[in-house]
């Protein structure tokens, strides 16, 4: 903030008095400048500290009002009024029209000369200005260091805090790619708009209003074509050092945006073969490759196993698009699987997820474990996938379940199957859809697209190979753990012991 008159007076060694408007006399002071006409208008700006040793002010009271207020219509900070020259007081009438127009006045003793005064204002001057470089170079390396750990998202989210407003970044076809801020629905409303201004139009940078808000709009591109807008929405006007961080933070953004296709798919393979790494629970994966990617070593994550996504090479593009406007995350194809992992207090985007995907997911949610620990949360979001077909379900729903069959070894799945072993794979699914739906027929030979005649024939015939009840309460129990264990036992890798980290560490 650079000096009021209020400082002014304040400073030791200038001896300057406030006499009149010190209700306003908090107004930053831009400029000194000594000037003795009688209106010395034409040649402020505004926010000047203007300063007379009083030779034109007038001689009577009604002059020396206008005079004062031809100063405060145009928007002059303060008066400074040399008593050691002309005058040796400052006029009544100079002190009265202070105070009714707001126009901080200042006395000048005769041992100070203006360029004291001077001085004094442009050092304030210039380390404001100091200030407001130092802000912006501080901004602009919070801006780089969320490029780092979060892309275009992590951009966005810094910008919005350090305006204290709503920014949106918007791709040419208007779907919002990254978004921060109070007001995204206003804002995205305002640039889908029917009436955009002119320059919006014309595919220019502009600037709108928004009832009580500002709206400012820049394009993004590092090179041809247009690749989109980022649009920045609030309450006051931003100020120079503001504007230069919006604009840095559209150099990050339209350089992020024009990354080469290989340099992506390079990126991408990092990105599956570091998922892998923490799988496997190597320990080989570098600390610096994990923030790389957005996540602190050591950090609590949540899994996903995501079943049934179509084809791989569509699916994993779809997925990785929407994930990369929403934040960090690892993601890699296990067989016709696809692993997720975001950090543990995100998973509300996995929820997200669920509802801008083009068909329903099935898959399961880990709880939060330890990156270290990925085995386990694997473990967790494959138990959970198997419940509900149809469904993104969680291992912290599944209860007794859950806690059976998560982070058993493959020796002790094995002997968990063994009480479905005499069936073969129709059978086993047959009995599978039976228990998921509770016992009803009709509701499992829907489910399984066969005739009701067809489900009981083979019902019984589940039954004489197990020899068992398969209507009685415990051997359903029996049986459901046995068909989850028999598919947690296919999907593990052969070599596969127990996952690392033991069981169901939280």
């Amino acid at each position: 903030m650079a000096i009021t008159a209020r400082e002014l007076a304040r400073v030791d060694g200038l001896g300057l008095s406030l006499i009149a408007g010190a209700a306003a006399a908090d107004r930053d002071i831009t400029w000194a400048h000594a000037i003795e006409l009688a209106d010395p208008t034409p040649y402020l700006s505004g926010g000047e500290l203007v300063m007379t040793t009083g030779i034109n002010i007038g001689t009577d009271e009604r002059t020396q009002f206008d005079y004062v207020a031809r100063l405060a219509a145009a928007g002059t900070a303060a008066l400074a009024v040399d008593t050691g020259t002309t005058l040796t007081d400052v006029p009544a009438g100079v002190r009265a029209a202070g105070d009714r127009l707001g126009l901080p006045v200042l006395e000048v003793p005769p041992s100070t000369p203006f360029i004291a005064i001077t001085r004094t204002v442009i050092d304030a001057v210039r380390a404001d200005e100091l200030r407001a470089v130092q802000r912006v170079v501080d901004g602009q390396e919070v801006l780089a260091r969320a490029t780092l750990r979060g892309g275009i998202p992590g951009v966005v989210e810094a910008l919005a805090e350090r305006l204290a407003g709503t920014v949106l970044v918007v791709g040419t076809d208007g779907t919002v790619l990254a978004a921060a801020g109070a007001e995204q629905d206003r804002l995205s409303d305002l640039l889908a708009g029917d009436r955009p201004p002119p320059a919006a139009r014309r595919g220019g940078d502009y600037v709108t209003g928004d009832d009580d808000a500002y709206v400012t709009v820049q394009n993004l591109r590092a090179a041809q074509p247009l690749r989109g807008q980022l649009a920045v929405r609030t309450v006051s006007p931003m100020s120079n050092a503001q504007r230069l961080l919006v604009a840095h933070a559209v150099s990050l953004v339209s350089i992020a945006l024009e990354k080469p296709a290989g340099v992506a798919e390079a990126e991408q393979r990092l990105r599956t073969a570091v998922t892998r790494g923490l799988l496997g629970g190597s320990g080989l994966v570098d600390d610096g490759v994990l923030r790389y990617f957005g996540f602190e070593p050591h950090a609590d994550v949540v899994a996903v196993m995501l079943l049934d996504v179509g084809p791989m090479l569509a699916a994993e593009q779809e997925l990785g698009r929407l994930l990369a406007a929403t934040g960090p995350y690892l993601m890699a194809p296990l067989g016709d699987e696809i692993v997720i992992v975001v950090p543990s207090g995100e998973r509300r985007r996995i929820d997200a997820l669920t509802a801008q995907w083009s068909h329903p997911l099935t898959g399961g949610v880990s709880d939060a474990v330890s990156i270290d620990h990925l085995g386990v949360g694997l473990e967790q979001a494959r138990i959970a996938g198997h419940t509900d077909p149809g469904r993104l379900s969680a291992f912290a729903d599944l209860g007794t379940l859950g806690v059976l069959l998560g982070g058993r070894s493959s020796t002790e799945l094995d002997l968990l199957a063994a009480a479905v072993e005499p069936l073969d794979t129709e059978l086993i699914g047959t009995l599978e859809a039976y228990l998921r739906r509770n016992g009803h027929l009709e509701a499992a030979a829907t489910e399984l697209r066969i005739h009701r005649h067809t489900m009981r024939h083979r019902m019984r015939r589940i039954g004489e190979l197990l020899g068992q009840d398969v209507d009685a309460v415990d051997t359903r129990v029996r049986l459901w753990l046995a068909v989850r264990a028999r598919q947690l036992r296919a999907e593990r890798p052969s070599s596969a012991g127990p996952p690392s980290g033991g069981g169901l560490s939280r």
